[in-house]
Order: structure tokens, then sequence, then C-alpha cells
């Protein structure tokens, strides 16, 4: 799990609030393995286990004899958590192991690659393993937590330390809050020597020659950070080991997207097999979109709208099948990809649109909906609240398209007429198969 202020960092209280409270909690564009993450840490030069990764039983010989270590640890390489807890569609159980005997860490590999893993945060049927890491075990003497991450309320980026790593930061940060140190960064200056030792001391790296390690990773991993355009780097734990060495055993990556241009090698590692479909097709178009479980699709201007287009939606006793955020320079097209991937979903039973239009115009937007309702076919109830730039001439379009869109002069209003729509097609319905059976 991500610390409280890296949530924080990423979205507004108010975003994780109401998003919470329909399952979902929003997540930035890309993901990388951990070996992956790892792989970009090393290239910092940030210190981190010896490890190989195999996608064929066949080929963990040849890790196990790369390594040569004197024990291992084998991981699925999935993006969920609780996978040393979690079990597989085999009945094996355990997705992280450990194992000195060569054997048996080929066994262990046999028994992962290929089959599905359940955890806590993964749907009931679990994700399948395409890649496991074997890594050099290390010989943990103390355990430390860091992280930088940009942080609206310092305006910028920050370092949080702990020495107390290894566990869920938001239970330090709540049962001993002196254990966490929050050090605003210049992003010009980052962390300079001052700084990564007074952080250092306070994780708890006294002695020089340590000490002097544990610097040199705190600069390195600012220069990941700027590097890469990041959003997040979170070292969970930042080890001490018994050789006196300092390694980031962990690491949780966040991407800033509006940096894809300079990161097209980082955003081409991403394995989106993982990912909602419809959820990868939406980012295609530059769209935001959250598949739920309700039957009433969602088309928003503005993440704040469309949250709280889904709260009124469940006031008035419906359910919203998505969170799909058009964005604010939305185009012609995207409307019309918004509502095919709306009617792709055979959960959708209606469609609501929410529109404000400041910078979004909304002519635009009643265009792409004639558009896409014409040559999509549509079958089901539209509701339409539109407001603000051009509302006249997008209503007057709406008005002569000759379709049947219900309209609605504000959100309560399209919230009652898109649960009505729903309720009004199950009594069609019914009556349908009625006079069906009476025939």
């Amino acid at each position: 799990m991500s610390s409280f202020l890296v949530r924080k960092a990423l979205c507004s209280t108010r975003t994780l609030k109401s998003l919470s409270q329909f399952g979902v909690v929003p997540v930035r564009r890309i993901n990388l393995l951990e070996y992956q993450s790892k792989e970009l840490l090393r290239d910092s030069g940030v210190s981190v286990q010896n490890f190989t990764v195999v996608d064929d039983v066949n080929k963990t010989g040849w890790a196990i004899e790369k390594l040569k270590a004197s024990e291992y640890v084998v991981k699925a390489q999935v993006l969920a958590g609780g996978r040393g807890k979690g079990w597989f569609d085999n009945g094996f159980k355990g997705g992280v192991q450990i194992a000195k005997d060569p054997k048996v860490v080929a066994e262990y590999v046999k028994n992962m690659l290929g089959h599905r893993l359940i955890t806590k945060q993964t749907s009931k049927d679990g994700i399948l393993v395409n890649k496991i890491m074997i890594a050099e075990s290390v010989n943990i003497k103390r355990e430390t937590y860091v992280c930088i991450l940009m942080d609206r309320s310092h305006n910028g980026p920050v370092l949080i330390a702990s020495p107390a790593g290894g566990m869920d930061i938001e239970a330090v940060a709540e049962k001993t809050p002196e254990k966490l140190k929050t050090v605003p960064l210049d992003i010009y200056y980052g962390i300079d020597d001052e700084i990564a030792t007074e952080v250092a001391e306070f994780l708890g790296f006294k002695e020089e020659k340590i000490k002097e390690k544990a610097v040199f990773e705190l600069k390195n991993l600012w220069k990941l950070f700027v590097d890469i355009d990041a959003l997040q780097v979170e070292i969970n734990p930042l080890v001490e080991t018994d050789t006196a060495d300092v390694v980031a055993v962990d690491a949780k990556i966040a991407f800033d997207d509006n940096a894809e241009f300079r990161q097209k090698d980082i955003f081409a590692l991403e394995d989106t097999s993982e990912k909602d479909p419809r959820e990868v097709d939406a980012s295609k178009f530059n769209l935001n979109y959250i598949g739920m479980d309700g039957n009433i699709g969602c088309l928003v201007n503005g993440a704040g709208l469309a949250m709280a287009t889904m709260d009124i939606i469940k006031l008035h006793g419906g359910s919203p099948a998505n969170f799909l955020d058009v964005g604010g320079s939305v185009k012609e097209d995207q409307v019309f990809q918004a509502f095919r991937i709306l009617t792709e979903d055979p959960k959708v039973k209606s469609i609501l649109v929410n529109v404000f239009g400041g910078i979004v115009n909304c002519a635009t937007i009643a265009k792409g909906i004639v558009a896409a309702s014409r040559n999509l076919g549509l079958k089901i109830p539209l509701v339409v609240r539109l407001e603000g730039t051009n509302v006249n001439a997008a209503k007057k379009i709406l008005s002569e398209s000759g379709l049947p869109i219900l309209t609605a002069n504000d959100l309560e209003e399209a919230a009652q007429k898109a649960v009505a729509s729903i309720q009004k097609s199950r009594i069609d319905g019914h009556n349908d198969m009625k006079l069906k059976m009476s025939q």
C-alpha cells in the first residue's frame, strides 16, 4: 500500500472519499512490475539485490547458476500486493518464497509460473503469473522507510523518512508520528549532502562508514526521481545488512503521465495484460476510465464533477457503471470513443452525460453525442445535462437531431431521469416478456 501522503499527492481527499465508497481507488495509468522498478533503481546507482527474471521453467537452472547465492528469494511478478500471503489456482500457497536448495527453488518456480495468483488485492480468479524474479537473499539487520514524492501541500517534492521500515507506513504515522520525518525539497537542488546526512542519521545510520553509504543511496534516489519524471519513489524497506551495506529491497514507483513524451522507453515497459481492457482502450484516446459494477454509464468532464455525478446517482437509488472523465480539452471524436466504450459494456443500461462547459465547448459535446448515437445505433436511454459555454447552441443541436435524448436542466434532474430510465426499461422488458408468453 502507498503511504497516506503518497495518496494525498496523487489525488485529493475528496477524490478518495467519493471513489472509495464505490470500491474504486484511482491509480496512475502506468504500473511496472517489481523487477522493472529494481532495474530503474540499479541504473541510477541505487543498491539492490542481485536478481534474474525467468519466464520459462527451463530457464530456472540458468538463473540459479548466474546468481550462485547461498539463499534465494523467489517472487511471483504481478501487479498486486499481498503476494506472500496469496495462493495459486493449483493449491500452492505463497507468491514469495525463500530457499537455499536450488532444487527447491526450481520447484517453487514450477508451482508459480503459468498459474494464477490470488491475493487480497486481486479478483477471485487471480492474476496469471508470466514472470518470476529470483533474487539473492539479503541478511537484514535493520529496516527503514524512505519515500520521495510530489506533495500538493508543499507545492513540490518532499522526502519522507522513518526508521520503522518494513511495515504499514500509515500505522507508523498514526501510532508513532515522532518516527516520521518530512523534508520539503527544492526542485532545483533536491537532496544535497546536508539533507542526506540529516535524514541518514534520523534513519539510524550512525556509524560513519554506513552513514556515507546511506547518504549515497539517498542522493541517487533523488537522481532517479528527477531523471524518470516520477511522482513517487517509495523504498520500503531500505535496509542495513549484516555486512554493513545499504540496500533497497522493495520499491514502488509512480510516474507523471504528462512526461510520457520524455519517457517513452519507460512507458513502453508497461504490461497492460493485467489491466481492465476498457481502461487500456480509454487511455488510447486520453480518456480517464475506471469500471464499476453499476448499470448507469457516466460521461463527465472533470474528476470533481464525475464524482458528484456518481454521488447523486447513488443518492437517488441508482448505481454508476463507471468513472469516465473526458477532460477539459475533449474533442468530438473523443466523445464518440467514450460512447463506444460505454455501450460495449453489457452492464450499461442507461447513459448519463453531465458536462459543465468552461474550457469545454458544449456544442462540441452535443455534436459528438449526436454522431455517436447515430453511428453506434444507440438503443439504451440517454440523459444529457449541459451547462456553460455555447450551451444554447448545444441544446439546439440535440433538439434538432430527432433522437430520443432526454435532457435535464441540472444534475439532480439528470440523475433522477437516468435512474427512472433504468426502472422504465425493466418494466418495459417485463411487459414484453409477458406479452410474448401470452401469444
